[in-house]
């Protein structure tokens, strides 16, 4: 990737943080987001048996995008790989997933599924107050009308994820071991 598609991406993920859910639906930059997590993370090598193979985001729980995360990501690949936007109903199937968005609907079970895809090598993302600093690794919160991070990098570590600095540097940073 050269320099400038690069800062290009970061342009672009800046935006999508800076835009007014007003002026975007809410969900279609979040779903713009789940897609560039698909750019900026590094997942564990025996994540793909080969190198077509699909990258999934999946939805845990009541899915809140509608149309957008389809729309977003339909017909795009990542490093040759297509990605595919798939509905779970069990955290079993979460395992499956490189970046799994978990829907507010499955608060009270927060810390069972981080339990249960801890060490999978899968990205977890959600909305809810306090995902981050129970385990999750990338929470979407919303501040005066715009859509914030939340990454805890302890969680991403666990899992054998590494988030590109240029993410991070988006992001307010939830460190779990500085709290114990």
């Amino acid at each position: 990737m050269t320099p400038q598609s690069c800062y290009r991406l970061l342009l672009g993920i800046f935006l999508a943080c800076t835009l007014s859910a007003q002026t975007i639906d809410e969900y279609q930059v979040k779903a713009a987001f789940l897609y560039n997590f698909a750019k900026f993370v590094e997942w564990p090598a025996l994540t793909f048996k080969t190198d077509k193979d699909p990258l999934r985001i999946c939805v845990l729980g009541q899915n809140p995008f509608g149309n957008a995360l389809v729309e977003g990501v339909g017909g795009k690949t990542v490093v040759g790989r297509p990605l595919l936007v798939s509905d779970i109903s069990d955290v079993g199937q979460g395992a499956y997933c490189q970046i799994l968005f978990i829907g507010s609907s499955e608060r009270k079970r927060l810390r069972s599924i981080f339990a249960e895809l801890r060490t999978m090598g899968v990205l977890t993302v959600g909305e809810t107050e306090g995902f981050a600093s129970q385990g999750g690794i990338v929470n979407f919160k919303l501040e005066g009308g715009r859509v914030r991070l939340e990454i805890n990098i302890d969680a991403a570590a666990q899992a054998k994820l590494r988030i590109s600095s240029k993410v991070l540097n988006l992001a307010q940073i939830v460190n779990t071991s500085a709290q114990k």
